[in-house]
């Protein structure tokens, strides 16, 4: 007897699958890899350097710290997914690589939705936190948001995964600076997926075999439409200003120059407003800043007369106060002097009248005993 007959995994009446045991899924970890440049996003070097130098991500955006507050923002300020802000790049005139098709042209003023993109990959999202932006129910920029992330920093071959469960959907959003083109989210996953041009920006290229792959897993899914494969010409395309056209209609438009967009027509973003708004304040911090240096400046002239002017009166002030202090010293002087003087004199001069009176007196009128002895009793009798 076989030692293994006991076994229940050797029942021959049981079917193959109960004698395997049944495999445990792989949890993935909640920290995310990040795929190409860990340092710029994968990001064009011009949206870059203009996300970097922006005062919105400089100073509003430094102020959040956590991922809510950054959706909360996302919710409040987001209203299309191109990276410049409509009427601030002025590409009329430019062809070729400077024409901005390629994002290497002039600047502009960066939207909103790019720097809030960049934000968020200086966060550090985790799986979890991905996970919860690519679902959120309030908002399809918020989501959308979070597919872009995933297309700028998860490896290529992830990419399908991610986007699967999300290809056919119906939710709508307007992704055109200004708005007037409004596309499915799944069709913005097909585009994600299929072409390396969004607007006047470049995602990271995909490998020449993770692409084929791509375009085989999107034929499979989607048999009757064929037009997603890079090779083929595409139904869905975005020319350089963004129109949501055919590609028959781009190609005989090739040719055109890019319209320039006139000021009125302009529409100001979130980051266009506060870059506006801080070139307006500082030209009004110069001109006040000139307005009040001239007026120091005549403030501090003036301040000076009257110091000058201070000076004058309190010496003439002081001259006169001494010019009286002495007056006044000599005026006290004479009298007491007089008085003193005049004193001594009358007083020697009464000793000396004393003096002659009485020997005047003693000489001339000699005193008679008897009649003033007479006089005398006669007014004691009377008494």
């Amino acid at each position: 007897m076989d030692a293994t007959d006991g076994s229940p995994w050797n029942n021959s009446s049981g079917c193959e699958e109960e004698r395997k045991p049944a495999q445990k899924e792989v949890k993935k970890s909640n920290i995310l890899p990040l795929w190409g440049n860990e340092r710029t996003m994968n990001l064009n070097p011009l949206i870059l350097t203009n996300i970097q130098s922006s005062h919105y991500f400089k100073v509003n955006l430094y102020e959040l710290k956590t991922y809510h507050e950054v959706i909360d923002e996302i919710y409040y300020k987001v209203s299309h997914l191109e990276p410049w802000e409509k009427g601030s790049r002025k590409t009329a005139g430019q062809t070729g690589m400077c024409g901005g098709v390629r994002g290497v042209g002039a600047g502009g003023i960066v939207s909103t939705a790019y720097c809030l993109l960049y934000k968020l990959f200086t966060l550090r999202l985790t799986r979890k936190q991905l996970n919860g932006l690519i679902n959120h129910p309030d908002s399809p920029y918020i989501r959308a948001l979070g597919f872009m992330y995933i297309r700028y920093t998860q490896p290529p071959p992830d990419l399908f995964s991610w986007y699967d469960d999300y290809l056919e959907d119906e939710e709508e959003l307007d992704v055109k600076a200004g708005g007037g083109q409004v596309m499915k989210m799944g069709d913005i996953l097909k585009q994600f997926l299929t072409k390396l041009e969004w607007f006047s920006t470049l995602f990271p290229r995909i490998p020449v075999p993770i692409q084929k792959e791509l375009e085989q897993r999107l034929a499979e899914k989607f048999p009757h439409n064929t037009g997603n494969s890079r090779g083929s010409k595409p139904s869905i395309t975005l020319n350089n200003q963004g129109k949501y056209n055919n590609s028959r209609k781009d190609d005989g438009a090739r040719g055109q120059q890019p319209r320039h967009i006139p000021d009125n027509e302009v529409h100001w973003g979130e980051a266009e407003r506060t870059s506006q708004w801080r070139a307006r304040s500082d030209e009004d911090r110069k001109d006040r800043q000139k307005g009040r240096d001239s007026r120091d400046r005549g403030k501090d002239k003036d301040r000076d007369r009257e110091r000058d002017r201070g000076r004058d009166r309190e010496r003439e002030r002081d001259r006169d106060r001494s010019h009286r202090r002495s007056s006044s010293r000599d005026k006290s002087r004479r009298p007491r002097d007089y008085r003193s003087r005049s004193r001594e004199r009358s007083y020697r001069d009464r000793s000396r009248d004393r003096y002659r009176d009485r020997e005047r007196h003693r000489r001339s009128s000699p005193i008679d005993y008897a009649s003033e002895l007479a006089r005398e009793k006669e007014r004691q009798r009377r008494v």
